[in-house]
């Protein structure tokens, strides 16, 4: 059953800008404060009043211009508005009776506009207009909308914040989300339009439980992101893209085989139509999607044109329309199909050699270096053998690369033999132009060792190669691990360590030993006797309390001993021979010099 996403971002353009200016939102002391009035200032001279005295008062008046010129210009209310009095009107700057002496004249509400809240618009030029392409909440309210001249704009709203778009860095920002949504929601995501997403959610809702709480946690993520976001959930791309922009609901979930229904009330534009097809249905007086139903469709495909037919049982179901994911990357492949079927390793060798010349050429068209590579024949049976590879460091050099596949080239079975090959490369690295000192030069540069340890790897096994560095423990078994064969080590103790170092101490017995601070004289280890000859210690290591509160008071004394055969070995004794708590006084084997 399909199921897919539409997710609307009505107000992408201006959220995107808002989040790029990131103003500084900590209130500045001395400033007046949002969530109360901006005083209006008052002129306590009774004199300045043009209120005539023989009672009423004329539109325009002194008084009542300094009352309306707080508001925004696009807020003032006209003369016709403001209407004539017949009686006398008291002076508004003086107390009304009963009010105290010099009490303060109440301002009128305060607006957005006066907290510096203007109305925003974003504009581009369209030939020689210029052209609205979006609009905040307030400029909408204000009679603002998308499409309209930005001149009519300025003449409605003159404190209008105006903004140039930017759809480059919107379509981006979506291309972000798309690739975000592929990496953490579902494996299919697309771009739909400048301002939403698709989603096929197909078997994937049930991660999440369920549709309901999927879109809830996808519309509470593009809140704490700061975007304002509706999304439907249908069973057709169309249907999700409608309910999403025109249902006047955040979140839509609609049952599988309901689109028809779903979709009647819904008005034309939902369909995604042409601009002349909209012009047309106006003039024939089709306005729903429902009105499409019962219309035949020759006549409708005439009229309003086949795009029309098309969208329409797209959204219903009754015509497929599928959904390009977006590819978070495009994996550098090539492949070679063959006239006739090879089996000789000649042949696979030749083969490879040319599939390796062109990737390389690719790859380097691409500014990339090989990490890792799979090399895919298909036999004449429709069986497949895939061998794989990987490099220490990225690479362009095809002798290199044909080097380490002729390694592998016994392991390909041709069975009755190969009719294709294909050579991917899904691990690439960025790999630029480097520079080489000629023989004319001295140069200290160290020589290149990634050649050697891929062909080792070949051999060995990649598990095989590693070297060993230092980490910051007073622990012997914590104070080392592995590295990568091209890793840079950090450092070696200043103390002196076995080449050896078992994985985990071993326990002896059998250990003769004078205490508290003398080596072994003898122990058995691995059901074999040794007799100390040398020895010297101990090296106390005191364990790290504050890792395990078990290694509070634990002590270990280490010894470097040799036997009478010629090993030599480094033991540590539990416990100081002292105090109990340090340690049970049992030996240990911890590892093996070379």
């Amino acid at each position: 059953m399909t199921r897919v996403a539409s997710l609307f971002l009505p107000q992408l353009a201006i959220e995107r800008l808002r989040r790029t200016e990131r103003p500084n939102t900590r209130p500045n002391r001395g400033a007046p404060s949002p969530a109360a009035p901006l005083p209006v200032p008052v002129d306590d001279n009774p004199g300045a009043c043009s209120v005539p005295r023989g009672g009423g008062w004329r539109p325009g008046a002194r008084w009542a211009q300094a009352a309306s010129e707080a508001l925004p210009a696009h807020q003032r209310p006209t003369l016709r508005e403001m209407g004539r009095r017949s009686e006398a009107a008291p002076s508004p700057f003086r107390p009304a009776p009963g009010d105290e002496a010099g009490a303060a004249v109440t301002p009128p509400p305060a607006l957005p506009a006066l907290w510096g809240l203007r109305p925003r618009i974003l504009i581009a030029r369209a030939g020689q207009r210029e052209i609205v392409t979006a609009a905040c909440p307030l400029a909408l309210d204000l009679g603002l909308g998308v499409g309209m001249a930005a001149a009519h704009a300025r003449a409605l709203v003159p404190d209008l914040d105006v903004g140039e778009a930017d759809p480059g860095a919107d379509r981006a920002l979506l291309d972000r989300l798309a690739l975000h949504a592929v990496r953490h929601w579902t494996p299919t995501a697309a771009v739909a339009g400048p301002d939403g997403l698709w989603f096929d959610l197909s078997g994937t809702t049930h991660l999440f439980g369920g549709e309901a709480r999927f879109c809830r946690r996808l519309i509470g993520f593009l809140k704490r992101l700061g975007f304002t976001a509706c999304i439907a959930i249908a069973g057709t791309p169309g249907a999700a893209h409608a309910l999403a922009r025109y249902s006047g609901e955040t979140i839509v979930t609609l049952a599988p085989g309901t689109e028809t229904q779903a979709l009647a009330d819904l008005p034309l534009a939902a369909l995604r139509l042409e601009p002349h097809a909209l012009i047309a249905a106006a003039r024939f007086g089709i306005e729903r999607i429902a009105d499409l139903y019962p219309m035949p469709r020759g006549p409708l495909a005439r009229r309003l044109g086949l795009r029309t037919v098309e969208r329409l049982d797209q959204a219903r179901g009754l015509a497929p329309e599928p959904i390009v994911g977006l590819v978070p990357f495009e994996m550098p492949e090539v492949e070679r199909r063959l006239v006739e079927p090879i089996a000789t390793p000649e042949a696979i060798a030749q083969v490879i050699g040319d599939l390796v010349d062109d990737l390389v050429a690719m790859l380097e068209t691409r500014g990339l270096g090989l990490r890792g590579a799979v090399l895919t024949s298909v036999r004449v049976d429709d069986g497949e053998q895939v061998v794989a590879l990987g490099t220490a460091r990225a690479t362009r050099d095809a002798r290199h690369i044909k080097r380490m596949f002729a390694l592998r080239i016994e392991t390909i079975e041709p069975g009755l033999g190969i009719e294709a090959m294909r050579l991917a490369a899904p691990g690439v690295e960025p790999l630029g132009a480097l520079a080489f000192s000629t023989d004319l030069i001295a140069s200290e540069r160290a020589p290149d060792i990634a050649p050697l340890v891929d062909q080792l790897a070949g051999r060995v096994g990649d598990a095989a190669l590693f070297r060993m560095t230092a980490i910051e423990s007073d622990v012997p078994e914590r104070a080392v691990r592995a590295l990568a064969p091209l890793g840079e080590p950090k450092g070696w103790p200043i103390w002196a360590r076995p080449a050896r170092l078992l994985k985990r101490p071993e326990l002896l017995s059998g250990v003769v030993a004078l205490l508290p601070d003398h080596p072994p004289r003898r122990f058995r280890w691995r059901g074999k006797d040794y007799r100390v000859v040398a020895g010297d210690g101990p090296e106390r290591i005191h364990g790290e309390w504050w890792r395990s509160t078990r290694e509070m008071w634990a002590v270990r004394d280490y010894f470097k001993v040799e036997a009478e055969t010629g090993e030599r070995f480094w033991l540590f004794r539990r416990g100081d021979a002292v105090a109990p708590e340090t340690g049970d006084l049992s030996w240990y084997l911890h590892g093996v010099f070379g």
